[in-house]
């Protein structure tokens, strides 16, 4: 039977009008929703011209503000920057993009872009304050590419941007590891874009300019020698016989540090008995994929050549398993000398290395970037291509660094070169700012920066914290310091002696001869 009441309150006439009308106001209410989450997306933005791409959760951009892409460790020289920016009027300013993976989650990296952000901090605070009143003042900004620098393309467009008014921006500094994604930003930079573009740390021979007498990358300039003077520097320094030596050399091809290391050491040994022993790393060099299996083998086969003496071309995850494998070899009653590229500078603060490799006659020594001792003594130091005033404006600069005022930026440490290279990589952007800023002119002309290179010689040379910067016409250090350097047990990085790629220091005129730059 029909519940009558049921019927009469679910059922009436005027209750069914009243759910259409309830339902119609759910339609429309969820579309008017759904509109508008259409017309305002999620806001994925970070920070002023900074945001996170699509697909990613990384903070990508350039940064004028104080953020500092969540990384802890950098808070406190971000904001020293920030406060130096803020001092600044505008127009009476040129901007330097300090570019860096700044949120690589590779350990080493981080601390290698802290120290790097700290130096640059440094000169710019001196270029602001300390330099007699020269115009342009320096602003700083931090132009983050993502780990591996997978972004680079948002941000090299965002900096293309950045030319006009209010930012005029000069200069792009960091630029800090041999990479295919470095390599076509700077392309984009210096080709396309016009943009001066100062490396700290790259080393790649195949992104530099003077190849064949060819200049592919038009403004850039660096302050590091190439892989082929760090390997010239070593040769030379440690007096290797090619009878006795060994290369040990990733296959891996496009990483263009390992690429031209590799090329610069075979180069030393042409003639040489034994062929290369060759590893594969991972896509990504600094996950440790299978590697440690094939350097067991390959210690192995050492053991079995009459090498004393092995070159290692490879990044520094690689070489740290290569290194504890030594440890472990069958013939450890012989001595093994590694010698390597500036990524051994990594090793001072890698935990996973077996230290006790070190006290079992293997000796590690790499070709530093810089190294706090390098010019800290004048009484050892040579008489050119590097001064101890020079050094000592850094060092005090960054005691003083440690207390407000300039300050604080953080923990700082000097043993891996980075700080000091990243100062003088902006003295020398400064440098070329200042010398093309005309009379009358308050910033100059994009173009007029990328041409100051060529006159970087001489009595124009830049007095550097890690040695002279003395330029050949292709905007590649002449005959730079380099600092040998060994690992000891305990981490510390020793400095050895200052090695030249020409055997000897430059000249004091520091002119480079023809045919260097020609």
């Amino acid at each position: 039977m029909r519940n009558r009441l049921r019927y009469h309150v679910w059922y009436s006439t005027r209750q069914r009008i009243m759910t259409c009308v309830l339902v119609a106001v759910l339609i429309t209410g969820g579309t008017l929703i759904a509109v508008d989450q259409a017309n305002d997306p999620e806001d994925r933005s970070c920070a002023a011209g900074v945001e996170r791409p699509a697909g990613s959760d990384e903070c990508i951009g350039v940064s004028s503000g104080g953020f500092d892409f969540s990384v802890t460790e950098l808070k406190d020289v971000v904001r020293a920057i920030d406060r130096e920016n803020d001092t600044l009027k505008e127009g009476s300013y040129a901007t330097v993009a300090l570019m860096l993976p700044f949120t690589s989650t590779d350990k080493g990296m981080r601390t290698k872009i802290l120290h790097e952000t700290q130096g640059a901090y440094l000169q710019q605070y001196r270029a602001n304050h300390e330099s007699n009143g020269e115009v342009p003042k320096i602003r700083l900004v931090l132009a983050n590419t993502g780990k591996n620098n997978a972004h680079w393309a948002i941000v090299v467009e965002r900096l293309g941007d950045m030319t006009d008014a209010p930012d005029r921006l000069r200069a792009v500094s960091g630029v800090a590891t041999s990479s295919a994604p470095v390599k076509l930003a700077v392309a984009e930079l210096t080709a396309r874009r016009g943009i001066a573009v100062v490396g700290t740390t790259i080393t790649a021979d195949d992104i530099a300019n003077g190849g064949g007498g060819k200049d592919p990358y038009p403004g850039l300039a660096r302050v590091s020698p190439t892989n082929r003077d760090e390997a010239r520097a070593l040769a030379r320094f440690g007096k290797v016989e090619a009878d006795k030596a060994l290369l040990v050399q990733d296959t891996v091809t496009g990483d263009h540090y390992t690429d031209t290391l590799r090329t610069a050491f075979a180069g030393l040994l042409k003639g040489a008995p034994y062929e290369p022993q060759l590893f594969t790393s991972p896509d990504d060099p600094t996950e440790e994929g299978t590697t440690p299996n094939t350097f067991r083998q390959i210690t192995h086969l050492i053991c079995d050549t009459r090498a004393d003496t092995v070159y290692f071309a490879g990044r520094h995850t690689q070489l740290r398993q290569f290194i504890n494998a030594l440890s472990a070899r069958g013939c450890r009653e012989r001595a093994f000398t590694v010698l390597t590229g500036d990524e051994g500078s990594y090793l001072g603060g890698d935990k996973k290395l077996n230290r006790d490799a070190l006290s079992s006659k293997v000796t590690v020594r790499y070709a530093a970037l810089a190294h706090p001792d390098t010019w800290a003594d004048p009484r050892k130091t040579p008489k050119t291509g590097g001064s101890p005033a020079a050094y000592r404006t850094f060092t005090d600069l960054l005691a003083r660094a440690a207390k407000p005022g300039i300050g604080p930026i953080g923990a700082t440490s000097l043993g891996d070169g980075q700080a000091i290279v990243a100062y003088d990589a902006l003295a020398l952007a400064v440098h070329g700012i200042r010398q093309a800023t005309g009379e009358g002119q308050q910033v100059p002309d994009a173009a007029e920066v990328a041409g100051q290179w060529t006159r970087v010689k001489g009595s124009l040379r830049v007095e550097g914290a890690s040695g002279w910067i003395c330029l050949d016409n292709h905007g590649n250090p002449y005959n730079k310091a380099v600092p040998v350097v060994e690992l000891a047990r305990d981490g510390t990085q020793r400095f050895v002696e200052v090695a030249w790629p020409e055997g000897r220091p430059p000249p004091r005129t520091c002119l480079p001869p023809g045919g260097a730059g020609s």
